[in-house]
């Protein structure tokens, strides 16, 4: 089966090749532009992805986009900083077209030094363990590489727009009594500077992003 890859993107010119040429083959890779000034549109182009411009600022906003403009029927979602191989989605897209699971999530296991900072797995660690509490989900990621149907994550009806949007993807899955499932996924070092958990001061700002989606009343998704 096909699917298209959303690829969130905010000057990543320098990671953009490497995660390109790992896109399966027959896959369509979406790059969201998010505001890029270094030129990662015309990368993009070159190397045959489609380009969508995302105008406001945010990673959910990106990420909605590129929802919006997928038309195949199973959705992936990956970081566009090489800190994730974008070729492991195989076995993500193989086990929804199988009908084994409705969302795979991504649970990443750092190579490499610097690979996942301390701030940031601190940050997933607490948002995993409220997460537990609001769905009963065993989760131990909230991890950006992920696959579900599209026309099920149109039904979603997701409207955060920032750093929330992972994290809303399964709660309201849950909620709707989706079977949502890890699997192990090598997370080398990223490519540049993270733009939302660079540092314990955005990581913390995205728990609080977060903290909003928790707070949300369980019979959001009917």
């Amino acid at each position: 089966m096909t699917a298209d890859v959303v690829l969130p993107c905010l000057n990543e010119a320098q990671a953009l090749p490497w995660v390109l040429e790992r896109i399966p083959a027959g896959w369509r890779a979406i790059v969201v532009d998010n505001g890029s000034t270094d030129g990662s549109d015309r990368i993009a182009h070159r190397l045959g992805a489609r380009v969508v411009y995302e105008g406001r600022r945010g990673f959910g906003a990106a990420c909605h986009a590129g929802l919006l403009a997928a038309d195949a029927d199973v959705v992936c979602f990956c970081d566009c900083d090489a800190s994730l191989d974008p070729g492991l989605l195989r076995d993500f897209v193989r086990q929804v077209a199988d009908g084994e699971s409705d969302l795979v999530l991504g649970r990443r296991r750092p190579r490499g030094r610097g690979a996942w900072p301390l701030h940031a797995r601190a940050g997933n660690l607490a948002l995993s363990r409220m997460l537990r509490r609001r769905t009963g989900l065993r989760l131990h990621d909230l991890g950006p590489l992920r696959a579900a149907r599209r026309t099920d994550l149109l039904s979603l009806e997701l409207t955060d727009r920032r750093s929330g949007y992972p994290l809303q993807m399964v709660v309201r899955a849950a909620d709707a009594g989706w079977r949502v499932t890890e699997r192990d996924v090598p997370y080398l070092p990223r490519a540049g500077r993270s733009k939302v958990t660079g540092t314990w001061r955005g990581t913390w700002q995205a728990v609080h992003d977060m903290r909003a989606v928790l707070a949300e009343p369980g019979d959001v998704v009917r």
